[in-house]
């Protein structure tokens, strides 16, 4: 595991509906890596508070060609994770019901969530806030606005946990 702390500016998404989406081609062969280099499609759990924030990430993630479930505290968070057995989490900290430090452990506790690929995604964005992101198991710490270069930058560093 690696902590990587990625600088973000603030690039705008869209604006955007539900707060789940799927492309229409999401098989096991379009997740896998593609050899002339292309991004291949992660499954993607977006976990933020904020409607709009969620809305707009989801909606990105989606038109980017990936898998994309969104949840908005900390409880459901955690089963929607356990259901959708995504690649990568990306996780506010500062969550109701539970927050994403909790999430985080709970998420690196459950055997079958071995492998996922846990990053902050949070306006706190100090060194004593990286510190304890790394320390809750956290693989990545983006802080918001996000810019889209930095999401990708992340995402690129990821893989597909299982073919299906």
């Amino acid at each position: 595991m690696f902590q990587d702390s990625v600088s973000s500016g603030g690039a705008h998404a869209p604006a955007a509906s539900p707060a789940t989406r799927r492309p229409a081609a999401a098989s096991p062969a379009a997740r896998a890596e593609q050899p002339d280099g292309a991004p291949a499609s992660r499954r993607v759990l977006v976990v933020e508070d904020n409607p709009d924030g969620l809305e707009t990430l989801v909606a990105l993630l989606s038109m980017l060609g990936h898998v994309v479930e969104g949840a908005a505290d900390g409880r459901e968070a955690v089963e929607r994770a356990a259901g959708f057995q995504p690649d990568v989490v990306l996780l506010d900290l500062g969550l109701p019901v539970m927050d994403g430090f909790d999430v985080a452990r709970q998420l690196r506790r459950d055997p079958r969530m071995a492998g996922v690929f846990i990053a902050a995604l949070t306006g706190w964005g100090s060194e004593a806030d990286r510190q304890r992101t790394a320390e809750a198991g956290f693989d990545a710490h983006l802080t918001k606005p996000v810019e889209l270069a930095a999401l990708e930058t992340v995402l690129s560093r990821t893989r597909c946990r299982s073919p299906g």
